[in-house]
Formats: C-alpha cells, sequence, structure tokens
C-alpha cells in the first residue's frame, strides 16, 4: 500500500470522536511540513527490506544463541573451533533448545496470564488523565490517556505477593520455566505484529507506508492502535517488558533465597535496578505521550517484538548469571557495592530529572500545568516557565536548553547507558571477572541509543530546518558532554 492512502486530516479542523482538542503548538510552516514528513514515505531506514527481514529472522535466533550461552556454557560464548564442530553444535544448540525452551502449556499460561492481568489492570484501575501530543493524523487533536501504570504496577506487586505467599503460584516458576516463557513471548511478539498490521491495512488508516511488506511489517501501519480505550502501543512498551523483567528479577531472588538460603546484595542491586526503571516508567506514564515513540513511531515488529519479547528476555542476563551461581562466588567490598548502588541511583536520578524535564516542559507547551508526583520525586523535575531557556522554532513548538539540556541534546540516553552498565557489573567486569553476555544490554544498548540519536537527529533537521542548525550550535555534543 503506498503512501497517498494514508488519511491526511491534517487541515480539516473538526474535532475527532477519539481526541480532545489541545492548545495549538503547530504552526501553518508545522502543517505544511508534516503533510511530507509525517503522512508520506521517505527513505528505508535499517537496511531497507533487506536489512529489516534480517531483523526479524535474526533477532529470536540470537535470543536462543545467547540463552543457551547462558545456561549450558556459564554465560561464554558457544562457538565451533574448527569446520568439523560445526555440525555437532548446531545439533546440540537445537537439541537444547527443544528441550529447554519449547512453549509448555505453563509456559504460554504464565505469559498470557500476565498479559491478560495487565490489560484488565489498565482498563479497569483509575489513573491521572492526560493528553498526548497534536498528531497530524487526527486533525491535530490530542488522544485522552489514563495514566494508571502506577497503581496497576503496586496491585501487580501485590497480587503477585498472595500468590506466591500463599504458594498459588511461586514466582520461581518464572526463572525455572524462563526457555519455554522467551519461546511464548517470541511467538506472541510474533502473531502481534502480523495482527496489527493486517487490521489496520483491512480496516484502518495505514500511515507512511512504503509499499514493501516486510519493510511496512517491520515499521508498522497504525501509530496509535487501541483496545477498550488502551492504548496498545505504550501499554505494550511499560506493562509487558518492565513489569515482567522485574518479575524475572524478583523470582532470581526468591530462586536464590530457596537454593542458598539467602539473596545476595548482587541480585538485591537487580531487583533495585528493575523495580527503579519500572517504577519510574510507572509514576511518570504521563511523560511516555509525549515522547518520540507515541507521536511518530508506528506499532511494527519493531516495536512489539522487543517490547514483548527482546527486552524481558535479553536484558535479565545478569539475574540468570547470579541465579546459577553461589553468591560466595562473587563477595565485594562493601567501597565496590557502595560504588555500584551509588552509580545505579546517580544516573537513574539524572535518567528521571531529564525525561521529566523535557515531558512537562511539551505539556506546557499545550497549557499543561496540573502535574502528578510520584515517588521517588527528583528536585526540579518541573520546569520554571520563568527561568526555562528554550529556542522558538519557526514549526510551532519549542526545544530546551535548560537543565541537563543543556549540555547535550540526549542526557536520558546517557544516564538510562550507563544504568545498563551498571546492570552488568553487578556480575563482574567482563572477561575479567565474569563472562561477556550478562553485559549485552550495555553493548546492545549503545548501539541502539546511537542509532536512535541519529534517527532522531534527521528527522530533527527536516522538520525545524535551520532552528535545528541553531539548537546545534547552542548544545553542540550529542551523547555525552564534552566527547560527543
Amino acid at each position: 500500500m503506498s503512501s497517498q492512502h494514508a488519511r491526511d486530516d491534517s487541515d480539516n479542523e473538526s474535532i475527532s470522536s477519539v481526541a480532545s482538542t489541545a492548545a495549538p503548538t503547530v504552526s501553518k510552516e508545522g502543517r505544511r511540513t508534516d503533510k511530507t514528513q509525517f503522512f508520506e514515505h521517505q527513505e528505508y531506514e535499517f537496511g531497507g527490506p533487506c536489512g529489516v527481514v534480517a531483523m526479524m529472522l535474526g533477532f529470536p535466533l540470537l535470543m536462543y544463541y545467547f540463552y543457551i550461552c547462558m545456561q549450558a556454557n556459564d554465560g561464554w560464548f558457544l562457538y565451533p573451533k574448527s569446520l568439523a564442530e560445526v555440525k555437532p553444535l548446531g545439533e546440540y544448540m537445537w537439541l537444547y533448545a527443544q528441550q529447554h525452551a519449547y512453549p509448555t502449556r505453563k509456559a504460554w499460561a504464565i505469559y498470557c496470564g500476565l498479559m491478560a492481568m495487565q490489560f484488565a489492570l489498565a482498563v479497569i484501575m483509575p489513573g491521572f488523565h492526560q493528553k498526548g501530543l497534536p498528531v497530524p493524523s487526527l486533525k491535530y487533536k490530542s488522544l485522552d490517556y489514563n495514566c494508571n501504570a502506577m497503581l496497576s504496577f503496586y496491585a501487580t506487586i501485590l497480587i503477585a505477593s498472595v500468590l506466591h505467599t500463599t504458594h498459588t503460584f511461586r514466582l520461581t516458576e518464572i526463572v525455572d520455566n524462563f526457555g519455554g516463557l522467551m519461546t511464548v513471548a517470541i511467538l506472541v511478539g510474533y502473531a502481534g505484529s502480523l495482527a496489527v498490521y493486517f487490521l489496520t491495512v483491512m480496516f484502518g488508516h495505514p500511515l507512511r507506508m512504503s509499499g514493501n511488506f516486510f519493510y511496512d511489517l517491520f515499521m508498522g501501519a497504525s501509530l496509535n492502535p487501541r483496545i477498550l480505550g488502551v492504548d496498545i502501543k505504550m501499554w505494550a512498551e511499560v506493562r509487558i517488558p518492565w513489569v515482567l523483567l522485574f518479575g524475572i528479577a524478583v523470582s532470581g531472588a526468591c530462586k536464590q533465597y530457596d537454593t542458598f538460603g539467602t539473596v545476595s546484595p548482587n541480585m538485591a542491586f537487580m531487583v533495585l535496578a528493575t523495580g527503579l526503571y519500572i517504577n519510574a516508567c510507572a509514576k511518570a506514564e504521563e511523560c511516555i505521550p509525549q515522547t518520540w515513540d507515541m507521536a511518530w513511531e508506528k506499532f511494527g515488529f519493531m516495536l512489539c517484538f522487543w517490547n514483548f519479547a527482546g527486552v524481558p528476555f535479553t536484558y535479565c542476563y545478569p539475574v540468570l548469571y547470579l541465579t546459577n551461581h553461589h553468591p560466595s562466588e562473587y563477595e565485594w567490598s562493601l567501597s565496590t557495592y557502595a560504588v555500584l548502588f551509588g552509580v545505579l541511583i546517580a544516573s537513574y536520578s539524572v535518567f528521571d530529572l531529564a525525561m521529566a524535564q523535557k515531558s512537562r516542559f511539551k505539556m506546557q507547551q499545550q497549557g499543561i500545568t496540573k502535574f502528578r508526583f510520584g515517588f521517588p520525586y527528583i528536585p526540579g523535575s518541573t520546569p520554571d516557565p520563568a527561568t526555562t531557556r528554550y529556542i522558538q522554532t519557526q514549526h510551532g513548538s519549542k526545544l530546551l536548553i535548560s537543565g541537563p539540556w543543556a549540555y547535550c541534546r540526549k542526557p536520558n540516553y546517557l544516564a538510562d547507558w550507563i544504568q545498563a552498565t551498571s546492570w552488568g557489573m553487578s556480575c563482574g567486569l567482563p572477561f575479567i571477572a565474569s563472562p561477556p553476555i550478562p553485559h549485552w544490554y550495555a553493548v546492545w544498548f549503545f548501539i541502539v541509543l546511537v542509532h536512535r540519536c541519529e534517527r532522531d537527529f534527521e528527522r530533527c533537521a527536516a522538520k525545524y530546518g535551520e532552528d535545528w542548525e541553531e539548537y546545534c550550535r547552542r548544545v553542540p555534543y550529542k551523547f555525552i558532554p564534552y566527547v560527543w
């Protein structure tokens, strides 16, 4: 399906039944730019059709490979040492996957049960009502969001605690069925991507379609798919991956306690780290509608698969490593633990602060002045309109150059990556005190963030023109202040 089939209602001033009027923040010049940048396919990304096919096939294979390396080779890479070993190694890995990663009924019940519970909580729990950014395809109206992830997360903790303590469902079942759960997640990721794509093409209004099936499946056809008022893209981004990742960490801690009679500081660190992350997503859920993911990225394989399968089942390798080893094998000094926990708290604070500042700055442009304050609250999270510095663009929006955003264009990315690095360091230095695969998250995340930076900067250059050039002059560093 070509790009001209996308519905362009950018000049239609009638109010959509699925959106609310937002304060006008997009100029006539901005609307002219959006007619091509937002509605029409511009160029192939990720290597085009060949690149996305390789990723859609390669991601699951990579997940199985790392899983087998973690569980069968203690986190070290498995590879043939000669051509004669290629076939036996392949047969061994295939047999291992069949035996340890088969999607059993229990695995289906656990994963689908979590999805059903999270969706039910998203529908019924009260929340903070927030408007998203003006959407060109909805006549520049803003979608309404019931941000109840925080209450849903706390309800999930309560429900899981009751199930665990009553032995109705022991949380150790998660790590005990890790391989099967991973396979189920992979299958759900594929199925969800295909379902949203075909439903949008048949009954919806596809957006920015290239005409190539594989590429459009990867990038997605729908911007904001909804069921019973729940934005599926935002639900998939918050409720499934980070809740499940936190559950894997808690499961590892429970397993460690049941096996060794103690929970190591390293495992406690992973519970804290994953808990802080999902709590940050939940308590600031009203900031997510202001992000690029919600305003620009479509819900295709890239987001669907990675949220349902990639995030929870590849970012958790430190938990698997710690679960498989006696705590005495990685006992550290108090000063070392102080540094580890200190880096986590400091980087989390900068991450939380930067995300809140930018999102609330965007909200202020829409006339939104009422904000929710969750725990933990980082001072300075709400910009002061009287002192905040910014660049006014011809497009109509403003570019923030205050606080952390004065030092580099992506301070949230830098802080996020430091957090990711600390997760792997909970197992020790790679290749010295620990195998490399528990550090996969930090390596992969750095690649993703650098690529995402370039994608975002290219889009902003096309959107803002000379104003973006001035912004880059005022904030010259992209990712790492005074370095790059």
